[in-house]
């Protein structure tokens, strides 16, 4: 997991080898110190006969003055260059792990929960920022420091710094013990991160269905709840953490107590001098005073530990799928075949066929409808064309190549996606549109418009297409969404479009008017309609009937009505009773 993060320094290496540079140096200034304020007293303050040496007391002074001034300059470019170098960590981590995401695959986003990946962006990645200063800062002074004073210490005397020792190795198994105790609450404490976000978005993303059922109050012990399971798990933490301080105290002042007992009997006897003694009590508090920021550093370790996990997991992830070895980047034309197509979600052979034995040539420039009940994988099934996922057994061809060995790029730009789910970002209807094709024109974008039955109610807008779409589309209506993402798509020019239920929420003449200029404007394009109203489809070329992700029945409207049970108990209820698909089927699944 360190390794894994700390090849995201790139580009700050330098910042992060000058900071502990500087904070070693700042170390080695403290530590002379306490040696000029010893000679000071010895031979400063008490020299001469006990007369004093002003002279002495003033080059001790001067040269103290120089090394404070070097000491605080170290200390300022050592948190200079620290912050310098964990921003540029956290802004490489997000970026990286970003762009990762952006290569998943459907099943490896499925590995990861929305809520959990904005974690993960987010705190979890300040809190390797924090932890990286500290360790670039503390642990590397901190420890350079207790090494330097104890090794002075030595050199006046022996019998003290075994005290010292000893005091180390006693705090040390107590902050160990201690750390290791906290690590496992620091650990779960990102998973109640997680349910958090998760409380949160689902509250603003159904804000509108929140209020229509006046359930702000359920929603608020929500939100409640999941704070204080956090909140829980961090006091547990803490409750372990918290007997940092008293032990360190403890150990603090019981050095130094022992230290002035043996110190003073040293000194009486004429093995210590009084200036010795005070250069001791200064590494005292320098030894203590740093093992108390290693733990510290190991506090936040312990902590950033879970977090530097998670982020490692979003960098490690492999796209489930891949580029083969020279591609194929050209789409012939929008012929398409399933040739003994199965496929499930879990690929490790636990999962469920959603699809199985799937048989189907469809010819470049047919329209193709898909009907079938809830649940019968309609979606999976088109899913497949464009590769966003892959079959689990046999294959499926475009233009009469494997989708395996295309250019993932290439071939998504020739299959267009109108989703079960429209979705629109905020900015203007022109830059909606363009999201289909980045250097469409104006006048391309209306024409799409108008296919999709767009222009009458854009050009009605006060500012037309240059409207400004809120996030989400939530300024428009549903039907307006559908028909905006309809021109969308067309703008790619694609040779196979997908409905996907794209039109369900506008009146049935407008879906009639879509699929009459789309036929007249793209006899070229292959189109795929799935619907839940058979007047969606009867036009079509051919229908597919699917039931239990099987396909139970494929040909003309008029073969199906006449061989095809299903598709026609369906087409008989609805248009006798006006019902959908499930409601003529009595709730397929």
């Amino acid at each position: 997991m360190f390794l894994t993060l700390m090849k995201h320094v790139k580009g700050y290496a330098r910042s992060s080898a000058l900071t502990p540079f500087f904070m070693v140096l700042e170390v080695i200034f403290e530590t002379i110190i306490p040696i000029c304020m010893g000679h000071m007293v010895t031979y400063g303050i008490e020299g001469n006969n006990g007369a004093g040496d002003m002279d002495y007391i003033l080059k001790m002074g001067g040269i103290m003055l120089i090394l404070v001034a070097g000491a605080f300059v170290s200390g300022i470019l050592g948190a200079v260059f620290g912050s310098i170098a964990s921003c540029g960590l956290a802004k490489n981590l997000r970026k990286d792990m970003y762009e990762n995401i952006q290569t998943f695959s459907f099943s490896n986003i499925d590995k990861f929960s929305t809520a959990g990946l904005i974690t993960r962006l987010t705190t979890d990645v300040t809190n390797v920022q924090n932890a990286y200063q500290m360790l670039l800062r503390l642990a590397f002074r901190a420890p350079v420091s207790m090494l330097f004073a104890m090794v002075m210490s030595y050199t006046v005397s022996v019998r003290i710094a075994n005290i010292y020792l000893i005091a180390v190795i006693l705090l040390s198994i107590g902050l160990i013990i201690i750390m290791l105790n906290a690590r496992k609450y620091f650990s779960r404490v990102f998973e109640k991160y997680d349910d958090l976000n998760e409380t949160i978005q689902e509250n603003v993303n159904a804000i509108r269905v929140v209020k229509a059922f006046v359930r702000e109050d359920y929603e608020s012990e929500e939100l409640k709840k999941a704070a204080g399971n956090i909140y829980k798990m961090f006091v547990k933490a803490e409750n372990v953490v918290i007997w940092n301080s008293p032990l360190m105290q403890f150990t603090m002042f019981g050095t130094m107590l022992v230290i002035s007992w043996v110190g003073a009997h040293m000194v009486v006897s004429s093995e210590l001098e009084t200036g010795e003694l005070l250069t001791l009590f200064t590494y005292c508090m320098n030894i203590l005073g740093n093992l108390m920021m290693v733990s510290f550093v190991f506090v936040m370790l312990t902590l950033s530990a879970a977090s530097g996990r998670r982020i490692a997991e979003v960098l490690k992830e492999e796209p489930a799928l891949k580029n083969p070895d020279n591609p194929v980047r050209e789409v012939e034309d929008g012929r398409v075949a399933f040739e003994n197509v199965s496929f499930s979600y879990k690929k490790e052979g636990t999962g469920k066929n959603v699809l199985n034995n799937i048989n189907l040539d469809i010819k470049s420039g047919e329209t193709i409808g898909i009907i079938g009940g809830t649940g019968s994988a309609k979606s999976s099934l088109v899913n497949l064309i464009n590769r966003l996922y892959d079959v689990t057994e046999g294959s499926v061809r475009v233009g009469g190549i494997d989708v395996r060995r295309y250019d993932m790029e290439s071939l998504r730009n020739q299959v267009s996606v109108v989703l079960q789910k429209n979705v629109l970002f905020s900015g203007t209807v022109f830059e909606n549109l363009r999201w289909g094709n980045p250097s469409a024109t104006d006048d391309e974008c209306i024409e799409a418009c108008k296919l999709a039955c767009a222009d009458g109610f854009i050009s009605a807008f006060p500012e037309g297409y240059n409207t400004k779409i809120e996030q989400g589309g939530t300024n428009v209506s549903g039907g307006q969404k559908q028909r905006i993402c309809i021109a969308r798509a067309l703008l790619k020019k694609p040779k196979i479009i997908i409905f996907d239920d794209s039109t369900s929420a506008v009146d049935t003449a407008t879906d009639a008017a879509i699929r009459k200029s789309l036929k007249e404007a793209i006899p070229g394009t292959t189109k795929f309609i799935i619907a839940q109203r058979i007047s969606s489809v009867q036009d079509a070329d051919r229908i597919i009937v699917m039931e239990e992700g099987e396909v139970n029945g494929f040909g003309t409207h008029e073969e199906l009505l006449e061989n095809n049970a299903i598709y026609r108990e369906v087409y008989e209820s609805q248009t006798g009773a006006n019902a959908d698909f499930d409601e003529a089927k009595g709730g397929v699944n």
